[in-house]
């Protein structure tokens, strides 16, 4: 019986995790399975991974084939590589001891990388953070402002030095008007005496030829 180490589906739609599975090549992506190998959930940020180390190793030895996803899953964790040196140590290429010194070395880098990645991650989301808070203290600030504008009495004061600079020039120009009208009736009068003593020349004539 050939077996496979595989992804069985669960979870929510677009919400889904994964387990990994050892089963049957022929059985249903969901179906029966031979054992539960570990949790891969890519929704996280790392996403997480909990695979049972030692079991995943002991199918790999005895020809359970991967798939490419459980295949990266496996190389992430170690499996794979931990099998490649113990070939070695089978071939006599190293010792054990020298296969379990690279092994340790190699979980050593491979945890520095993984606490670098979450550090940036932090960091990154930290970031965010600060940058959607100074977003919205911007935004209440521009409300704040503009409530305030709307509030703000409109000012009058310019309505006023208008009114009274009407009030000022009306009666100049009453006056100008004044002067006007009362010019003509005092010329009037001025013109009335020589009127008069022109209608009496005539009178006087009279007498004199009489």
């Amino acid at each position: 019986m050939s077996t496979k180490i595989r992804l069985q589906r669960h979870g929510k739609k677009r919400y889904a995790f994964f387990h990994v599975v050892v089963a049957d090549s022929r059985a249903p992506r969901d179906g029966k399975f031979i054992e539960k190998l570990g949790v891969y959930n890519p929704n996280t940020n790392p996403a997480t991974i909990e695979i049972d180390f030692d079991k995943a190793l002991n199918w790999i030895k005895t020809g359970a084939q991967p798939t490419d996803t459980c295949r990266a899953l496996l190389s992430y964790k170690g499996v794979l590589h931990k099998d490649h040196l113990d070939r070695g140590v089978l071939k006599g290429a190293m010792t054990q001891e020298q296969a379990d010194k690279k092994f340790e070395a190699w979980m050593k880098d491979k945890e520095g990388k993984i606490e670098g990645k979450k550090d940036s991650l932090s960091k990154s989301k930290e970031e965010q953070e600060k940058a959607r808070f100074k977003a919205e203290q911007e935004a209440k600030e521009k409300r704040a402002a503009e409530i305030a504008a709307k509030n703000t009495p409109v000012e009058e004061a310019p309505v006023a030095e208008e009114a009274a600079e009407e009030t000022t020039e009306t009666p100049a120009e009453e006056v100008v008007a004044e002067v006007k009208e009362e010019a003509p009736v005092a010329e009037a009068k001025e013109e009335t005496p020589a009127e008069e003593a022109k209608e009496e020349a005539p009178a006087e004539e009279e007498k004199k030829e009489d």
